[in-house]
């Protein structure tokens, strides 16, 4: 177990990715955070983020289109992947759902699988509508 002392800096980070439902960068973070903190470099909220993922406080996702994201919400859930403007969404899918995917991959394979990361893509519907 992990064991760290206090920080208001990493706690601002994390207050403000559980009151955010954009999945921001950490240049993002780092941005909104600076007007905080002023003072605070991009390093330290890179380790911040990083220690944060470590404690299963919050998940970082790698989607493939540039940057990792940061989630607050550490539930298992699904992501949406705009491939257009590369935002990503909170996609609303009853938990659960899609476990069977464990089982079927599981079928074909000589091991324990324990979980999935699943990324849906295409266009969101800012997009969409100005297609």
């Amino acid at each position: 177990m992990i064991t760290t002392k206090f920080s208001r800096q990493r706690e601002s980070i994390k207050e403000y990715l559980s009151q955010t439902k954009e999945h921001p960068t950490a240049d993002t973070v780092y941005m909104h955070i600076r007007e905080k903190y002023p003072n605070i470099s991009l390093g330290t909220v890179y380790r911040n983020l990083n220690l944060l993922v470590d404690l299963g406080e919050i998940i970082k996702l790698s989607p493939g289109n540039g940057s990792d994201r940061f989630d607050g919400n550490p539930l298992p859930h699904y992501h949406f992947v705009c491939t257009e403007c590369s935002c990503v969404q909170d996609l609303d899918i009853v938990p659960g759902a899609l476990d069977h995917i464990n089982r079927i991959a599981e079928a074909g394979f000589n091991g324990e699988i324990q979980g999935h990361s699943v990324f849906f893509y295409g266009k969101c519907s800012n997009c969409k509508l100005n297609n």
